[in-house]
């Protein structure tokens, strides 16, 4: 069991749940657990999270002794690019599950950590790793985990305040007139596929932008910038603007939904990810490149290109765009 003593200084204010995940470097959810649970005490007493904090006051915080994680761990290959003491980063290869989940009980990124041997802290009260953003099973690439509890909170703040530079490399169908845009459409569930998301007037606010990187017969290599980071979020944008992604099973249709030859998978690859340390803010940047089938199917385009099929490289049309989606509507009852 861990105590900390945390006096409320003259210039806090706001709920007292906050002001101690902010200053012990826990996460909010946790906090509030901990509070239900009677580890949170001011003067003896226990509290409420609703609770305004009052400038003097002392908080007396409990943290129990984290519980090992109940789950297998694999020998699982796995690629780590960075690492230090406060999280690393790994590049999960497509096919891969993030987390254990009903039909997924194993076989995933957190049973491949837990056979690492690193040492991870608390996380929430659990000896588990931090996975603070996920990537869909078919995408490839940066994944960012974090060691202990305060960690996790840092990462997550920073993801909160759009702090996180995300980039992905994606194909898409056809060729995409500006050089570089910014899709701006609220996404949320499909009104009329509940298993999809889709851009929807009730939707949270959704921001991707994009660089063309090469342009290819029939096809187009982007750069992509998650600015905002919804559920499928890249996928969908692409939808809406008629440049679907190669590969894209659930989002694609026809030509798109098969790719290029050679492709067996979908064409999206978290590229590069810059975040600052939690410990001292330094900046720590990391990139991925792509892996090796993803490679062959450019190579391909590429021949073909060198045969004089299809558009040619680095000719597009408008420098920029910011493009706007008309979202989907539900039908009437």
């Amino acid at each position: 069991m861990r105590r900390l003593t945390l006096t409320v200084p003259e210039t806090a204010g706001g709920r007292i749940d906050r002001f101690v995940a902010d200053v012990a470097g826990l996460s909010r959810s946790y906090v509030q657990k901990l509070i239900t649970e009677g580890h949170v005490t001011v003067a003896g007493a226990p509290i409420k999270a609703n609770e305004p904090v009052v400038k003097g006051e002392v908080v007396e915080l409990e943290i129990p002794d984290p519980t090992p994680l109940e789950l297998t761990p694999e020998a699982i290959p796995l690629s780590v690019v960075y690492e230090d003491d406060d999280m690393l980063i790994v590049d999960k290869p497509a096919g891969l599950v993030v987390h254990p989940a009903p039909g997924h009980p194993g076989g995933t990124l957190v049973n491949a950590l837990l056979a690492r041997g690193t040492q991870y802290g608390g996380i929430a009260g659990v000896q588990r790793p931090g996975i603070v953003h996920r990537l869909d099973r078919d995408t490839s690439g940066l994944l960012m985990v974090a060691k202990d509890d305060r960690a996790q909170a840092s990462l997550m703040a920073q993801l909160k305040a759009r702090g996180v530079k995300k980039t992905y490399l994606g194909l898409v169908l056809g060729a995409v007139a500006a050089t570089s845009g910014r899709i701006e459409a609220p996404i949320g569930r499909d009104p009329h596929h509940r298993t999809r998301m889709a851009v929807v007037p009730s939707g949270r606010d959704a921001v991707t932008g994009y660089r063309v990187r090469e342009r290819l017969p029939g096809w187009t290599l982007l750069e992509l910038d998650l600015i905002t980071g919804r559920t499928h979020q890249i996928r969908v944008h692409l939808s809406a603007i008629d440049h679907p992604l190669a590969g894209d099973a659930l989002y694609g249709t026809g030509t798109s939904r098969r790719g290029p030859d050679g492709s067996g998978r979908l064409f999206l690859h978290s590229w590069r990810i810059e975040v600052q340390s939690p410990s001292d803010g330094h900046i720590i940047r990391a990139t991925a490149p792509l892996p090796e089938e993803l490679e062959l199917v450019l190579a391909g385009l590429r021949e073909l290109e060198a045969g004089g099929v299809g558009a040619a490289h680095g000719i597009g049309g408008m420098s920029e765009s910011t493009q706007s989606v008309a979202p989907v509507q539900k039908r009437p009852a």
